[in-house]
C-alpha cells in the first residue's frame, strides 16, 4: 500500500512566526520579517489578526481584520517607504 502524495501549498503566503518584535511571513518561496518598529500598525493587536492574511495581487499583502494593505516592496525596503502614519504610543 501506498500513501497518496500530499497536496500543494494553496496559500502563497502565511505567518510562521510571531516575537516580541515583531513577523515573518512566507511570500511563497522568500521569508520576510516585520519589524514592530517598523511597522507600528501590529504591535498591540492580537495573533489571530495577524495571522489572517492575504495575498489580492502578487505584491500587495492584506490584513483585512486590521484594515491593513502593505505593498511587498515595503517590507523588502522599508527604509524607501518611510511612515507617513502616526500610531499613539
Amino acid at each position: 500500500m501506498t500513501s497518496a502524495a500530499l497536496g500543494a501549498n494553496i496559500s502563497p503566503v502565511e505567518v510562521t512566526n510571531i516575537s516580541q518584535h515583531g513577523f515573518w511571513i512566507l511570500l511563497n518561496d522568500e521569508e520576510l520579517f516585520l519589524s514592530f518598529s517598523e511597522f507600528p500598525w501590529f504591535r498591540d493587536v492580537a495573533a489571530g489578526k495577524i495571522l489572517h492574511i492575504e495575498l489580492p495581487s502578487p505584491n500587495h499583502l492584506y490584513w483585512p481584520e486590521l484594515d491593513v494593505d502593505l505593498a511587498v516592496e515595503s517590507i523588502r525596503h522599508p527604509e524607501q517607504f518611510p511612515l507617513v502614519s502616526h500610531v499613539d504610543a
